[in-house]
């Protein structure tokens, strides 16, 4: 699941996408709200935490023109005005929820998984697929009566594959979901990332898990029958 952050402050704009990287978020970055308004024209996120005091367009045009788009993706307005008129501004325009700088990172986290489990539904929804299971709400996998260590592109690409798990993944979806644009990267980097959770998956041989490939078509994640 992508995040867009869009925050100009270079120091706070690293430090949070690699505190949200760790927490198995796909970020994208937009240090200005031009580029920002660009990139929520073509691209599909799962949330977006925007600053209000941007360079080249302030955050309150951006999510104005977001809305007036008809984008429905949840927004989360992070920045360092505290005057209430801008809170009451954000929310008419469509935030969908407010926090002060300077703030806490659990509290930003808690935000943004209370968000993105609201937007798509999935309050407290558990994923499982033979004896693999994904925690919307912890974040994490269990495979047996283990938790499953993965990197966060390995996460990235099991999450993707276990929410539509018994359906064909192309290739190309998941490297959408998986990188961001700024990734020096190419959709047969994937095949990497598959190899990998191949490797994990095969230790574990009650209710065992495979992914399997469908030349042309992508990869299914499947239980296998016993």
């Amino acid at each position: 699941m992508r995040i867009l952050l869009i925050e100009d402050h270079v120091e706070l704009s690293r430090w949070l996408s690699k505190a949200l990287r760790d927490a198995h978020w796909t970020i994208e970055c937009a240090m200005n709200g031009a580029d920002a308004d660009s990139l929520l024209h073509t691209q599909q996120y799962a949330l977006v935490i925007l600053d209000l005091t941007l360079p080249k367009m302030d955050g309150l045009e951006v999510l104005k023109r977001l809305r007036a788009r008809g984008s429905k993706v949840p927004v989360l307005i992070l920045t360092a005005r505290g005057d209430v008129q801008d809170r009451v501004q954000g929310l008419n325009l469509g935030a969908d929820d407010y926090l002060a700088k300077p703030f806490e990172l659990a509290e930003l986290e808690a935000r943004v998984k209370a968000l993105v489990r609201r937007a798509q539904g999935n309050e407290g929804l558990i994923y499982s697929c033979g004896a693999l299971q994904f925690d919307t709400v912890s974040r994490m996998f269990t495979y047996g009566e283990s938790l499953l260590a993965l990197t966060p592109r390995e996460h990235a690409v099991l999450e993707v594959l276990m929410t539509r798990a018994g359906r064909v993944v192309s290739k190309e979806k998941l490297f959408d979901e998986v990188f961001s644009l700024a990734d020096d990267a190419n959709p047969d980097a994937i095949e990497i990332y598959i190899h990998r959770l191949r490797k994990k998956l095969a230790s574990d041989q009650t209710g065992q898990v495979a992914i399997t490939t469908l030349r042309g078509l992508g990869y299914l994640l499947e239980a296998q029958a016993e």
